[in-house]
């Protein structure tokens, strides 16, 4: 599959049907495969950190969730042909599962959400099976793993929030015994309808990122990552051109 090296981050080339027939693959196969959804925020954080940045171009699949990706891409004369958020992306995912009844572990969160979340899941998509759930306040990963083990999980959905969900999936990847790992981020809190998308405009013009900063005008400091994520784009692409 094609990579687009974006600030030393290599994404997947791929549009959401390839994305979701591939976690769809990594479900059927042996092992234990691992999806990461960085957004220009998180490549950005990524690329001044060598560890966390390896940890990133580990995964089997890293897919742009992020407009600020795709359009970083563009710039940089390799572009990706569409946003691929990781939230629909986890919807596809169950979607799919459904159709097989096969297992989903929720982890993250604060307390209750999980359990609130799966319900919500439930109902939407039919025949799908809750392998089980855990909030993400906890110290003791031996104590989590074994509840996801015990589970007999297919599909973990690890919602900690970067860089801990990636380095967490990282550093236990080989103790899981589920078929896919993906760091999802806030999914939870959607699921679970604490959190809301944004409405279908703002996500077909690419500024998801306005509406969050609306309802959440906390979100300034994080927002500013954007520019200078868009500068270092910049800066880069003309240094090779």
């Amino acid at each position: 599959m094609d990579k687009v090296n974006i600030l030393g981050i290599n994404v997947d080339n791929v549009d959401m049907a390839q994305a979701t027939r591939r976690a769809e693959k990594m479900l059927e196969e042996s092992g234990v495969s691992t999806v990461y959804t960085p957004n220009s925020e998180i490549i950005l954080y990524a690329s001044e950190n060598e560890e966390y940045r390896d940890v990133i171009n580990k995964a089997d699949m890293v897919i742009p969730d992020g407009i600020g990706v795709v359009y970083g891409a563009k710039i940089l004369g390799h572009p990706l042909p569409e946003r691929v958020a990781g939230y629909d992306l986890a919807c596809e995912i169950l979607k799919s599962m459904a159709k097989t009844g096969k297992r989903v572990y929720l982890l993250g969160a604060k307390p209750g959400v999980a359990e609130t979340a799966a319900k919500n899941i439930s109902e939407k998509y039919k025949g799908i099976e809750i392998a089980g759930t855990h909030d993400g306040y906890f110290s003791d990963d031996e104590e989590v793993i074994e509840s996801i083990n015990a589970a007999n999980a297919d599909f973990l959905m690890v919602c900690l929030g970067f860089p801990k969900q990636e380095k967490w999936i990282d550093k236990n990847k080989d103790k899981l015994n589920v078929r896919l790992a993906i760091g999802a981020g806030g999914c939870l809190d959607v699921f679970a309808g604490n959190v809301m998308r944004a409405p279908d405009f703002y996500c077909r013009h690419g500024i998801e990122w306005l509406y969050r900063l609306v309802k959440q005008p906390s979100r300034f400091v994080r927002m500013l990552a954007l520019p200078k994520f868009g500068l270092k784009v910049i800066f880069k692409g003309r240094r090779y051109k």
